[in-house]
């Protein structure tokens, strides 16, 4: 348990990377984990784009940024963006149901698979949700029917310095009876 939770306190979000270009063989394990992440009926409502090269890079992190957000996207080497999938017809008919959206649930869910993944491999990760999704789209050629959910800058830190994580105290977000 000691090692998973080292693991977790680990990871952390990156916000200056290397010029170093990432390995596809790690993208795909970090890929890889997130295929194996749990999902609602096992409906597995992503599609990952992976992004890893000098030409397309620069223009994903300016989909990526406003005049304030994400500026540090410009020096990062790859991206993952996450596209929510419709799920299979049980997971879409619980969420009617229980009016409870599912797949906002497991693309979390599979997203911190990939940033865990990653921090095994020594790199760092950001999970942005602030982006120009209508530009990010056309660049990708995503269809314009597909919902962007999440954006993952990849790369190798230039910083490895750990911060120290603030979190609430556990009496502040748990009950136990």
């Amino acid at each position: 348990m000691e090692e998973f939770l080292n693991l977790i306190n680990k990871r952390q979000s990156c916000r200056k990377y290397l010029d170093k270009h990432v390995e596809k063989e790690k993208l795909i394990k970090c890929i890889e984990a997130a295929r194996l992440a749990p999902s609602a009926c096992n409906s597995q409502p992503w599609h990952f784009v992976v992004v890893n090269n000098k030409e397309l890079s620069p223009k994903v992190a300016m989909c990526l940024q406003d005049k304030v957000m994400n500026k540090f996207t410009t020096e990062c080497p790859a991206f993952i963006i996450v596209v929510e999938e419709g799920g299979n017809l049980t997971s879409r008919t619980g969420a009617l149901i229980k009016q409870q959206d599912y797949r906002s649930v497991d693309i979390g869910i599979a997203a911190e698979h990939i940033c865990l993944a990653a921090t095994e491999q020594n790199l760092g990760t950001c999970i942005l949700g602030w982006f120009d999704e209508k530009k990010l789209k056309r660049l990708l050629n995503i269809s314009k029917l597909k919902r962007i959910r999440l954006a993952i800058a990849i790369g190798y830190a230039a910083d490895d310095n750990l911060r120290r994580k603030i979190r609430k105290d556990i009496n502040e977000i748990a009950t136990f009876l």
